[in-house]
């Protein structure tokens, strides 16, 4: 049976991320495969505030509130209810599905969803740690919004372990299911690339925890190494400096590029112009930006941590501790077998397009959704107590938000009743609506357009 879903994230479009790609995808394989699906996420001002549509038909709606910092909300708690409670109950949806740790509209969503009798679920797509004050509060945070949800989601098995560990969840809720990747559109190139010059390409945020220090310390070694190697880095960030510094003080200006931010549109053409993908993150749940790398050809070289060791065997990656030393041995290693002629870039890409395609993940994805509407719904009174359960601190506090929660709610019905909401009626044929307007879904770029 079909079934409504909302999408619910601070982080969408029109910024780009691999969670905002991530949600985008998954909800137009769900639209193709019947379902309905909306998205629900903050506004873009100055323009893109109420509901905005993306190709082929998916539905958002850009609350009024403003993003803090890296856009996200500030916590609005209740704020966020009435806005929510409308478009849960005019679109029939049947199953909220928030996104992203640091979001607080999905954890908000999750803690709302069941006033209006509506299912939860959550994907979790990093990782944090236990010993820092960061880590300490959102692990708790986490925690208190997840104690209720139906069903959790990651995109890793040790992604899975460390939110079992940082939600204090029972891993029977807990599912893995991977990102994907629209293979169609990272392709190796035509002409194999010559092993004359060799081009590493790094494309990441450039920002602390994605490993930059360790970049700025390997490069001018390999290049002192390998006369025949480039650097070629895209993406921006806080440590973009210390990149520019670097380049000065060994004068490698002709032998490292950096080409600022890059649009997602225009990676599939910046990796084609490498042989080898490098990743030097610190902490990674999945590492998207590998999986495409490898399905366009390159060899990549990564740092051995978080969930990076199950995205790819071991012929198609080398990996290396995070240290500066053991760093420079795995790209050396990787120049070798590039040299060699040992990595062949279509074989690559053709074992990639059948790991991971987004048909595939959208199935498991409603697979979790059909076992979540299997279950019989938590009652209040033991969503009470699995609150109280917090603690003897955060136990209570999250107890008093929930039923403050409730009783606004109340005082929602009474104020706007449900009879003056405007619902929405849809006969969904996705065939037809390309037809109708013109679209191509195989062709599926993130393209805003207004319905007359």
């Amino acid at each position: 049976m079909p079934i409504n879903i909302a999408m619910v994230s601070d982080f969408f479009h029109p910024n780009i991320g691999g969670v905002e790609n991530h949600i985008y995808m998954l909800s137009v394989e769900l639209i193709k495969r019947g379902h309905k699906v909306i998205v629900i996420t903050h506004s873009h001002p100055p323009d893109r505030v109420g509901i905005r549509w993306l190709v082929p038909g998916v539905k958002v709606y850009h609350v009024p509130f403003p993003t803090i910092a890296s856009s996200a909300t500030l916590p609005n708690f209740l704020t966020f209810l009435p806005y929510l409670r409308n478009i849960l109950l005019r679109e029939h949806i049947h199953i909220v599905h928030g996104h992203a740790s640091l979001s607080s509209l999905a954890h908000e969503a999750v803690m709302h969803a069941h006033l209006m009798g509506v299912r939860t679920c959550f994907t979790d797509h990093s990782l944090f740690g236990f010993d820092d004050a960061a880590g300490i509060l959102t692990n708790k945070l986490l925690e208190g919004a997840l104690r209720n949800v139906d069903a959790v989601i990651c995109v890793s098995h040790t992604g899975r372990e460390n939110t079992v560990l940082r939600a204090a969840l029972s891993p029977s809720r807990v599912y893995v299911i991977p990102n994907a990747v629209v293979a169609e559109r990272f392709t190796p190139p035509e002409v194999p690339q010559t092993t004359d010059i060799i081009t590493i390409v790094v494309i990441s945020r450039l920002a602390y925890r994605k490993g930059v220090d360790l970049l700025v310390a390997t490069a001018p070694r390999i290049c002192q190494k390998f006369p025949q190697v480039r650097f070629l880095i895209g993406g921006d960030g806080p440590k973009v400096v210390e990149l520019h510094q670097m380049r000065e003080k060994y004068l490698l200006q002709d032998r490292i590029e950096l080409l600022g931010s890059v649009r997602h549109g225009d990676v599939p053409s910046v990796l084609q112009q490498g042989s080898i993908f490098l990743n030097t993150s610190l902490t990674e749940a999945f590492g998207i930006g590998i999986l495409e790398a490898a399905c366009a050809g390159l060899y990549v070289v990564s740092t051995k941590v978080g969930g990076v060791p199950e995205v790819l065997p071991s012929e198609m990656i080398s990996f290396a501790l995070p240290e500066e030393d053991d760093v420079v041995s795995a790209i050396s290693e990787a120049v070798q077998i590039v040299t060699d002629g040992r990595h062949d870039p279509a074989a690559a890409h053709n074992r990639i397009r059948t790991f991971y395609n987004w048909p595939r993940i959208a199935a498991r994805t409603e697979k979790v959704y059909s076992d979540i509407q299997s279950t019989e719904p938590i009652d209040l009174i033991t969503r009470m107590q699995r609150v109280l359960s917090l603690g003897p601190f955060f136990g209570p506090i999250q107890l008093a938000i929930l039923v403050v929660d409730c009783i606004f709610f109340l005082v929602l019905e009474w104020w706007y009743p449900r009879e003056n909401i405007d619902y929405v009626k849809y006969d969904w044929d996705i065939q037809k609506f390309e037809k109708l307007y013109g679209l191509d879904r195989r062709n599926a770029g993130v393209v805003p357009f207004n319905l007359p």
